[in-house]
């Protein structure tokens, strides 16, 4: 499709995500998802067609990671300059909030010229996305008592619950993959837990995916070995939504069996829910000597399980042998980033390229959230840069 049949396809949408923030794929409608979808697609076409989106003369969009990052860190820079937004990253180290600063004065202080705001905060089970959310209070009364000029939009750039722009730039990178969105209903997808030489990964990865690709009709199995469960409400979602959209939802703890006939794989390390929830107390009491003996027990277990490793032999068995591999990155890679992880290094060799693509994505997404939560009429903006012919590249 050309940029204008596009334009026409978001038109017929029907959404509410003006000025409304994306903090959780659920609890946006499948129109919104999908509006998200093209308007990232259009942006993505316009820059590969030499057409510049900048939207905005001025401004700020502001970065506060609460996480170590490359991927997402670099994807939000990248998005907000695509938008002609500067990006200003938030250094708590060096603010005021060691000296006591609130919240609700922080996120004030930091906005008077800014349009947007991304937050990673996955540290905390169950602190990360009500961080959000008191930012996004404090930001509405800002405006509301006309503190602020304008209320930024914020993107949740990984929380303690969902990852919503990774699980939106993999459900991106798979409608390329298989032509349409109709065309995942039935295609079956593993998200399996694989073994890592580390104890702390979020498990908003894998929450964000069943919780997402539930809602195409796919086949989704949920593989882990027993004790590494999920936040249950979060897998009560992906059931329900399963049920909606006439695909299926599993549970199963054996990663050699659920890869069998899979159409795509996503082998990634996790923390059981049981294990973040010992963590987040540890960490709030500032326990060091706690959360020591925390990560080697956690370690000792992770050990236990070693053969759950996508290999070769597991990819012969997935659909003609060649299911697509998924990954967030980075990956453990066994005997080149660790000596034992969650790929083999062949397998990994043969989707990497795959996996960059599966990135590429990510920058698009997050300037689609932002270019979304701005402009009431995107159709109008998105048909106005096309007729301007403005030129990314101008020489």
């Amino acid at each position: 499709m050309n940029i204008q049949d596009k334009i026409k396809t978001l038109a017929q949408l029907d959404t509410d995500l003006f000025g409304k923030d994306f903090l959780l794929t659920w609890e946006k409608s499948d129109d919104e998802l999908k509006a998200i979808l093209e308007i990232a697609a259009i942006l993505k076409q316009m820059r590969d067609e030499n057409v510049s989106p900048k939207v905005f003369d001025s401004g700020l969009a502001v970065s506060i990671f609460r996480d170590n990052s490359t991927r997402t860190r670099f994807s939000f820079a990248s998005a907000a300059n695509l938008l002609g937004l500067a990006v200003q990253d938030m250094d708590e180290t060096k603010s005021q909030i060691a000296h006591g600063e609130t919240v609700r004065e922080t996120a004030n202080m930091i906005s008077f010229l800014t349009d947007a705001i991304g937050i990673r905060d996955d540290m905390y089970l169950g602190e990360g996305n009500k961080y959000m959310r008191e930012v996004a209070e404090a930001l509405d009364e800002g405006y509301e008592k006309k503190v602020l000029p304008n209320r930024p939009g914020i993107v949740n750039l990984q929380c303690d619950m969902d990852h919503p722009t990774q699980s939106m730039a993999d459900l991106l990178h798979l409608k390329n993959e298989f032509g349409s969105l109709e065309n995942l209903k039935g295609k079956k997808i593993v998200m399996s837990w694989a073994y890592s030489p580390s104890y702390g990964k979020p498990m908003s990865v894998p929450q964000g995916i069943i919780a997402l690709m539930t809602r195409y009709g796919m086949d989704v199995e949920l593989a882990y070995p027993e004790g590494y469960d999920l936040i249950p409400e979060i897998v009560d979602i992906a059931k329900d939504n399963a049920k909606k959209s006439g695909g299926s939802f599993k549970v199963s703890h054996h990663m050699a069996e659920a890869m069998k006939d899979a159409d795509i794989v996503y082998p990634k390390s996790w923390a059981p829910f049981h294990i973040m929830q010992e963590r987040t107390e540890l960490l709030k009491n500032k326990d060091m000597a706690g959360l020591k003996k925390l990560e080697q027990k956690a370690l000792l277990n992770n050990a236990k399980f070693k053969d759950w490793e996508y290999t070769e032999e597991m990819r012969k068995t997935t659909k003609d042998g060649d299911a697509l591999y998924m990954h967030c990155l980075p990956a453990d890679i066994s005997d080149v980033s660790c000596k034992d992880g969650e790929v083999e290094a062949e397998v990994f060799e043969k989707y990497r390229i795959k996996t960059y693509h599966e990135a590429g994505f990510k920058p698009y997404i997050i300037a689609s959230m932002m270019f979304a939560n701005k402009f009431k009429n995107p159709v109008a903006v998105l048909q106005g840069i096309l007729d301007s012919g403005a030129k990314r590249v101008r020489f």
